[in-house]
């Protein structure tokens, strides 16, 4: 899963719900979520599911080009190798407690500290150019094509226990005439489809655009 939807992700565990958001003009106090519109340009269930989808892979392609434009695949796959092949290697010496074993790979920390910082660096580096444009379209665009509930799930999805968030809306909320889920029981947040369908396209375009973190 590509960093920029993890942040993407818990930037908007905070979005919906009774309180005031991350910043100043996110969440309300009447249980509107803070993305999505009562007006929305975009009507319809049907038509929003689809595209708000279709902004989670067009942004995954734009994430996918920039990424393959700024990061040496092969050097990057090499480095994820050979430091994932001594990591292993010192772990099977840990637990078999061959203590020559583990002193000989001891002497190799510092290089594959150094690897593994420099991995870091190379996915770091497309990630402070796509995450600012992410973020912009994720909080000014997105919320004033669609309305707040953008999808219907047969079942719930709120599968975190507690109420720190919502993926969908629960039996409570669709009973209030006022919230934005009513009569909208296991409905998907805007955030929520738009997070759930990005992941669900993620794999396959870096695959395809041959960007996945994937050794194979």
């Amino acid at each position: 899963m590509d960093f920029n939807f993890i942040l993407l992700f818990l930037n908007s565990i905070f979005l919906e719900g009774d309180g005031g958001g991350i910043f100043g003009f996110l969440g309300g106090g009447s249980g509107r979520g803070a993305l999505g519109s009562d007006d929305p340009l975009v009507k319809g269930l049907i038509l929003s599911a689809f595209a708000v989808a279709g902004f989670g892979i067009l942004l995954n392609l734009f994430n996918a080009a920039v990424r393959k434009k700024m990061v040496d695949q092969t050097k990057l796959k090499r480095i994820m190798k050979e430091t994932r092949s001594w990591q292993k290697e010192r772990m099977t010496a840990m637990r078999s407690k061959d203590q020559a074993k583990i002193t000989e790979l001891n002497k190799k920390s510092s290089y594959m500290n150094k690897m593994s910082m420099e991995m870091m660096q190379m996915n770091m580096r497309p990630m402070m150019i796509t995450f600012v444009p992410l973020i912009l379209i994720f909080y000014l665009v997105l919320p004033v094509l669609f309305t707040h509930i953008v999808a219907l799930s047969p079942v719930s999805l709120d599968i975190i226990p507690g109420d720190f968030f919502h993926l969908t809306c629960t039996a409570a909320q669709a009973a209030e005439p006022d919230n934005v889920c009513a009569q909208k029981e296991n409905g998907l947040y805007l955030w929520a489809w738009y997070f759930l369908s990005s992941i669900a396209f993620s794999g396959l375009i870096m695959k395809l655009t041959k960007t996945s973190m994937d050794l194979s």
